[in-house]
């Protein structure tokens, strides 16, 4: 590896350290040149499947939009920045193990669905509502009751979404 400061051509490593969770390789490096000491990161790269949009448009995989996915669904809610990371890490993983060279955006839209499902009750009705395009108060409504169906026992984890007057009033 060529130095960042003189340009020498070789540089020595004096320390190798896992980093993020045993993903990347931190390299500490010495240049036997200028004396000069710097890091250098190594990660696997590992190919992700192309994403494909509605309109049969094609983008490369990006995971900072994923992120702004999480985040823009858990804005103000209780869930640690830690559980958004193994969501999305979750999510990739599972893209990269399908073995899919293109995935369409609703499957990935699902996933996300899915984490969010796990994480907050509030933020996955938010995503979904987007995500399924509800038109009116029924369809939120509707996908609550649905939530509910799909997740007993949550209701002592979480705030309840309608509150007791809400769910009164929806089975009248």
């Amino acid at each position: 590896m060529h130095c960042p400061f003189c340009q020498h051509e070789d540089t020595r490593v004096i320390d190798s350290r896992l980093a993020d969770d045993g993903t990347t390789v931190r390299r500490r490096r010495e240049c036997p040149q200028c004396g000069e000491r710097f890091n250098t990161f190594e990660t696997a790269e590992l190919k992700l499947p192309a994403i494909v949009k509605s309109g049969e448009r094609r983008e490369t995989f990006d995971e900072r939009k994923l992120r702004v996915s999480f985040e823009r669904a858990l804005q103000k809610r209780p869930v640690a920045s830690d559980a958004v990371d193994v969501a999305v890490r979750t999510i990739v993983n599972d893209l990269r193990k399908s073995g899919e060279r293109e995935v369409p955006s609703r499957q990935v839209g699902e996933l996300v669905m899915r984490e969010l499902k796990k994480l907050d009750q509030v933020a996955y009705v938010r995503f979904a509502s987007v995500y399924r395009k509800f038109e009116d108060v029924q369809a939120f409504r509707e996908e609550i009751e649905k939530l509910e169906r799909d997740l007993p026992g949550l209701e002592s984890l979480q705030l309840s979404l309608l509150g007791e007057a809400g769910v009164r009033r929806g089975k009248k």
